[in-house]
C-alpha cells in the first residue's frame, strides 16, 4: 500500500554522509524508480530537491523528481565499488528511469584454464562452471586491459591464440626475441615451469601485488632522477593502471524486494471503469518488444487472468519479417502472428463448414464459441478452445498502439479493446483519442497494468538472453584453432549445438566435411577443456 505521509527527505538529508555511495529512490509505492552512483552523497542527493534543478530539468527528470517519495543509500569505499553496486542494483531492480545497465552489458572477468596445455589468461564478461578461475569483475575495462597486457610481459606468459602453439607460430611471432614471452611453443621452458609462472601472475591478479607495485615506483623515481622522464611518465601510467585494476572490491549480493498488497479483483473491476470497457478484463494479454541488439530481436506475450499471471500461456516470438531495430514493424508482426493463429485454430476447432456458415464478425464468432464451450465444455476436440482476450495492451505509445489497431482491423477485430501504456509517465493511450489517459499513481488500475507491462519485459528479455547464451555457446567456436566460419557453419548445421559437439568423438567430428582426423582431435580436446 503506498506511505500515506511523505517523509521529510530534507531532515533526511542531513543525515546522509559526504562519502561515495548508491543511492535508490523510491515512489509512494516503495517501489525502486531510480539507482544513481555518487563521489559524495549528500550534494549529489540535494542536488535533487533544489527549486533550480526542478525549474531547469528536462521533461524526464522532472518527472523522476516529481515521483521521488523516499531514497534509500549504500556507502560504499571508492567509486569503483559505486559503479559496481549501481549496476548491480539496475540488474536487480530494473528501474524505469534508467537505461544505462539494462543491456546484456557485464563488467570485465580474467579467466584462465589450468586444464589449458599452455594456459592463458582471457577476458571474457560471463562467468560459467568450467574449471576455469575467475577474476573481476574490474570496474576499469581500459586499465584491465593495459594491466593484463603488461602481466604477460611481466611473467613471460603466452598471449597468441592457438591452443597448442608450435614451431609455426614461433615463427611468426617476436615476443620471444623481445623477452615478452617465455616462448613455450618451442620448449624454452618446460609445463611446470610455465605453471609456476602462470600461479604467479593468479596471486597478482588476487592483490598480492604491494612489493612489485613499490618495485615499479622505485624505477619511475629512479628514471626521474636521471631525467628519463619519458620513461618515467610511462611507469607512472602502468603503476595507474595497476591500482585502479587491482584495487579491492567487494562482491555485492542480490537483496529482496519488499512485497507490496495487492488485491488483483478490485484492480480488474477498477481498471474496467477507467477504460470504459463493456465487459471486465478478466483476461488480459501483453506485448513487449526487447531489441537490445540486431542480431535477435524478439518479442513477449504474457497473460494474465483475473488480475494475476497465468504462466501456461505465455509466448515468446523471434521476429522474422523486420529488418534493423524497428519497434513499429515488429509490434505489428507480433500482433499479426498472435491473433491470426487464433483465428484460424478456432475455425479449425468448430469446423470449416460451420465457420463458413455465419456472417459473424471474427469477434462476435469468437465470443460465441467461448461461451459455448464454457456452458458445454471441450467436448471430444483434441485441441483445447484458446479465447481472444478481454483487452490487449501493447507497451509503448501512438506508435506501437497504431500499428497494432492496425493489424487487428486487418483481421476483423474491430471492436477488440487495445491500449498502449507509456513508460515514460505510464500515460495510456487509446484508439482515436489524442490525449493519454492519466490514471492516478495510487490506484490499482494503473498498478495492474504496471504489473503486466513488467511481466511481458521481464519475459522478452529472458528469451533475449537466453538467445544471446546460445550465441555465446556458439561463439565459442571462433577461438577454437582451425576452425573458419565455414567450417564453424557446417558443425553447427549437423551438431545443432555447442553440447551435442562436446559428446561427439573426434571421429564424429572428423565426418564433418573440411575437418579431417587430426583436427577433429584438437576441436574435441578444445571442447572439453572450454566449458
Amino acid at each position: 500500500m503506498p506511505s500515506e505521509a511523505k517523509p521529510d527527505l530534507q531532515k533526511k538529508l542531513r543525515d546522509v554522509p559526504h562519502k561515495p555511495g548508491v543511492y535508490l529512490h523510491r515512489d509512494r509505492f516503495g517501489s525502486v524508480i531510480y539507482v544513481g552512483k555518487a563521489r559524495d552523497l549528500r550534494k549529489r542527493l540535494a542536488s535533487y530537491f533544489t527549486p533550480s534543478r526542478q525549474r531547469m530539468a528536462e521533461h524526464k527528470t522532472r518527472a523522476l523528481i516529481e515521483s521521488i517519495w523516499d531514497f534509500d543509500i549504500h556507502e560504499v569505499r571508492n567509486e569503483p565499488e559505486a559503479l559496481l553496486l549501481e549496476g548491480k542494483l539496475i540488474k536487480e531492480y530494473r528501474p524505469k528511469y534508467n537505461v544505462a545497465f539494462r543491456d546484456d552489458k557485464r563488467f570485465l572477468l580474467v579467466k584462465v584454464h589450468p586444464e589449458e596445455p599452455w594456459p592463458r589468461f582471457q577476458l571474457t564478461r560471463l562467468k560459467k562452471e568450467d574449471g576455469a578461475r575467475y577474476f573481476g569483475p574490474f570496474a576499469h575495462s581500459g586499465a584491465l586491459r593495459r594491466t593484463i597486457a603488461w602481466m604477460n610481459r611481466e611473467f613471460g606468459l603466452r598471449s597468441c591464440r592457438p591452443m597448442r602453439p608450435g614451431e609455426k607460430e614461433f615463427q611468426h611471432c617476436h615476443d620471444d626475441v623481445i623477452k615478452n614471452c617465455s616462448a613455450p611453443c618451442v620448449g624454452r621452458i618446460d609445463r611446470d615451469g610455465y605453471m609456476v609462472k602462470v600461479e604467479e601472475a593468479c596471486r597478482f591478479l588476487e592483490g598480492h601485488s604491494k612489493d612489485l607495485v613499490r618495485s615499479i615506483e622505485e624505477d619511475m623515481e629512479k628514471a626521474a632522477a636521471d631525467l628519463d622522464f619519458e620513461r618515467a611518465a610511462e611507469l607512472r601510467d602502468m603503476i595507474d593502471n595497476l591500482k585502479k585494476t587491482l584495487r579491492p572490491t567487494r562482491q555485492f549480493r542480490k537483496r529482496g524486494v519488499p512485497g507490496k498488497a495487492i488485491n488483483p479483483e478490485e484492480d480488474v473491476k477498477e481498471l474496467q471503469e477507467y477504460l470504459g470497457l463493456e465487459r471486465e478484463p478478466a483476461v488480459m494479454e501483453c506485448f513487449d518488444i526487447s531489441n537490445i541488439s540486431s542480431n535477435h530481436i524478439v518479442a513477449s506475450m504474457v497473460r494474465f487472468r483475473n488480475g494475476v499471471s497465468d504462466n501456461s500461456n505465455y509466448r515468446r516470438y523471434r521476429i522474422k519479417t523486420v529488418k534493423g531495430q524497428d519497434d513499429f514493424a515488429s509490434m505489428a508482426e507480433v500482433i499479426r502472428r498472435r491473433y491470426s493463429r487464433i483465428l484460424l485454430e478456432a475455425r479449425e476447432h468448430v469446423g470449416e463448414d460451420a465457420a463458413d456458415a455465419t456472417q459473424e464478425n471474427p469477434l462476435d464468432a469468437m465470443r460465441r464459441i467461448e461461451k459455448e464451450e464454457a456452458e458445454h465444455g471441450g467436448g471430444k476436440k483434441k485441441k483445447p478452445f484458446v479465447r481472444l482476450p478481454d483487452l490487449v495492451i501493447v507497451d509503448g505509445g501512438k506508435g506501437q498502439l497504431s500499428k497494432a489497431v492496425e493489424e487487428l482491423n486487418r483481421l476483423g477485430l474491430h471492436d477488440l479493446p487495445v491500449i498502449g501504456l507509456a513508460k515514460q509517465r505510464e500515460e495510456v493511450f487509446r484508439p482515436g483519442e489524442s490525449e493519454p489517459l492519466l490514471i492516478p499513481h495510487d490506484k490499482g488500475a494503473l498498478k495492474l497494468l504496471q504489473r503486466i507491462r513488467d511481466e511481458a519485459h521481464r519475459f522478452a528479455n529472458g528469451y533475449h538472453q537466453l538467445l544471446m547464451k546460445r550465441r555465446v555457446q556458439e561463439s565459442i567456436l571462433d577461438d577454437c584453432p582451425g576452425i573458419s566460419r565455414a567450417r564453424k557453419e557446417r558443425l553447427l548445421e549437423k551438431f545443432k549445438s555447442v553440447s551435442r559437439m562436446r559428446k561427439a568423438s573426434p571421429q564424429e567430428l572428423a565426418s564433418v566435411s573440411g575437418i579431417n582426423e587430426k583436427l577433429g582431435e584438437e576441436i574435441a580436446h578444445f571442447l572439453k577443456t572450454h566449458g
